[in-house]
């Protein structure tokens, strides 16, 4: 396996802090790369630097092929589409209909990320980016550059705004549909579901360096896990060694200058690869307050949103009820009211009809999508944020201050001083989530509380929510933290009704393809019935008003058409699996330009020929009537 891009000893500062120190690494052909790391460590940089677009104080960057070589292409979190573009022009750029039409794997990404060849998800090829939302130009960027296909493909967060459907889809997509000789994937993610599906290697970045593991997330796990445990028996060793010659050093002021140097530079020695220590994120269990036997009940609950004619029902006619210390974790299409449906567990949404029971016990604490939440402590210190809430909390047996707490959720002495406004995405959600947890809820709401949040606090909020003694309810893409957090699943299709899944995320999957499914079909069946002749009375009495006269045939003559049709079907057959081979050719000579120029004109004289044959069709049709 070729290297497509290797970095030696690069090394990159901001202010006085080392993003990248000494790093080398390398990219093979067939490589599919997860970059892992706490947010703020260097993760989007390395990338950056890998690309071209960051360029780095020291160190090398080789590229195959020099600066003319292989493509490179990066998926930034903010990738800027031109607002005057159509879909057609952002996605697909100048490639002829037939090409991009006649290709599987634009096809599949099409399918897979905008609904369909039209495009049906985003309002059409021919609409315009302009009045897309960020989750939608986040699609089409993705889109765009899956389609470009370039030969080391460097993607900053993928899997951010897509659901459930749309992780797997890219996960299969990027394992099965993009490998192929001469290309390779590295791709950021906090999405361990994805980082399993497809990775075959694993980078975590940390501290200025990227350590490289074999294997998706779980070896990732299995592989640090063991690393921890060697690293611990060396450190007993050494915390032997270094506590007899610390002792030793320290045996009395007036024996300190006649130590021997040998003996001093030893206990150096053993301190001199000790790491620093780690800004870790600790979330604890809280306390929380007594549940009674009644926690939250929806009963024939209907929510609409929108004026008739264009009012859709998001909920419609919902029983559900909420027992205490229950685990549920919510799934559904973009869309569906997973939110309205939370929004009507608190009590914030108004019910167009049914009724909420709440126990009279409940104390809900609702991590919404907004950190707008935040934006009235903009000016206030991280702990000033904290302490509006609770000064003193018990964590465990103890009684702790605020600014302990703080520094046990990743906010250490420095950064609790820090201003709300300059805190980073990541850092704004775990605050959020301090601050309720703080109240001592015994019901806790969630909605999409993974969102910019690292696979560090990740854990660490599965961590926390393993213990939870109250009822949860959790709305999340993130498949890992459903499977689990929640004893069971529920899904919303956009139907305004709410199902359970027994089968969990993979029975969502499969009733979602299902779904897909039955509409296509329904599709078809609707034009087939708006282009069949109407057939019955009308058209046995007469030809029908305002309709040309139909051709007066003679026998022999409607024979020989119908000879002609069956022959013609019978051609169009067979250039149809010549078109298809012809497909799967180009797709596995696509990095041999010459080949490609071949099977392409061949391609157009099958196309030419097809047009020909259908037209002579259609003129026998026409005698057959």
């Amino acid at each position: 396996m070729a290297n497509l891009i290797s970095l030696e000893r690069v090394s990159l500062v901001f202010g006085t802090s080392s993003v990248l120190d000494d790093v080398s690494l390398g990219v093979l052909t067939g490589d599919r790369i997860g970059v892992v790391g706490v947010n703020g460590g260097g993760k989007s940089t390395l990338l950056r630097v890998m690309a071209g677009l960051q360029e780095a104080d020291s160190g090398r960057i080789t590229k195959q092929g020099g600066d003319d070589g292989i493509r490179i292409g990066m998926l930034a979190q903010d990738d800027a589409l031109d607002p005057g573009w159509t879909i057609r022009e952002a996605v697909l750029g100048d490639l002829p209909e037939h090409v991009w039409a006649g290709d599987p794997r634009i096809r599949d990404v099409l399918t897979g990320l905008l609904g369909g060849i039209a495009a049906e998800n985003v309002g059409g090829l021919d609409s315009l980016v302009g009045p897309k939302s960020g989750g939608e130009r986040r699609r089409l960027a993705l889109a765009r550059l899956l389609v470009a296909d370039p030969e080391l493909l460097l993607l900053d967060e993928p899997t951010n705004h897509l659901d459930v459907e749309g992780v797997a889809w890219l996960a299969d997509h990027l394992a099965t549909k993009r490998p192929r000789p001469g290309n390779a994937t590295v791709a950021i993610t906090h999405d361990r579901w994805f980082l399993d599906a497809y990775a075959t290697n694993t980078w975590e970045v940390e501290g200025g360096a990227v350590n490289a593991f074999e294997g998706g997330y779980a070896a990732y796990v299995l592989a640090k896990a063991e690393r921890d445990r060697l690293a611990g028996v060396v450190a007993d060793r050494r915390s032997n060694l270094m506590r007899k010659e610390l002792a030793w050093l320290r045996r009395g002021a007036p024996a300190r200058t006649s130590k021997p140097k040998f003996r001093i530079d030893a206990a150096n020695a053993l301190i001199a690869d000790e790491p620093a220590p780690r800004n870790s994120v600790e979330l604890a269990s809280f306390a929380s307050r007594r549940l009674g036997k009644d926690v939250l009940d929806l009963e024939d609950v209907t929510v609409s949103v929108g004026e008739p004619p264009h009012e859709r029902r998001l909920l419609d006619h919902v029983t559900w009820r909420l027992a205490p210390g229950e685990r549920v974790g919510i799934i559904g299409v973009n869309g569906a009211g997973k939110s309205t449906l939370l929004r009507a567990l608190t009590g914030d949404v108004a019910l167009d009809g049914g009724r909420r029971k709440i126990g009279k016990t409940v104390a809900i604490a609702h991590l919404t999508q907004e950190v707008r939440e935040l934006e009235r402590f903009e000016q206030w210190r991280v702990i000033e944020a904290i302490e509006d809430v609770k000064q003193w909390t018990m964590l465990g047996d103890k009684e702790i201050s605020a600014g302990q707490l703080a520094t046990r959720l990743g906010f250490p002495g420095g950064r609790q001083q820090s201003r709300v406004g300059d805190l980073s995405g990541g850092e704004r959600r775990r605050l959020q989530l301090t601050r309720l947890l703080l109240t001592e809820p015994n019901v806790l709401i969630l909605d999409e509380p993974t969102n910019d949040l690292d696979i560090e606090t990740l854990t660490s909020l599965e961590d926390v929510l393993d213990g939870w003694a109250g009822t949860l309810v959790v709305v999340s893409h993130d498949r890992y933290l459903l499977e689990r957090v929640a004893d069971k699943q529920l899904a919303l299709l956009g139907d305004g009704k709410v199902r359970e899944l027994p089968g969990g995320v993979e029975e969502y999957l499969r009733l979602r393809a299902a779904h897909a499914t039955s509409a296509t079909s329904a599709k078809g069946a609707a034009a087939s019935s708006a282009t069949a002749p109407s057939g019955g009375a009308g058209r046995t009495a007469g030809t029908p008003e305002g309709a040309p006269a139909r051709k007066v045939v003679n026998p022999a003559q409607l024979r020989e058409a119908r000879k002609a049709m069956a022959r013609i079907e019978k051609q169009l057959s067979r250039l149809a699996d010549r078109e298809e081979r012809l497909h799967g050719e180009m797709a596995e000579q696509a990095t041999d330009p010459a080949a490609l120029a071949d099977l392409s004109a061949k391609l157009q004289a099958v196309l030419a020929e097809r047009e020909e044959l259908e037209l002579e069709w259609l003129e026998a049709a026409e005698l057959v009537g």
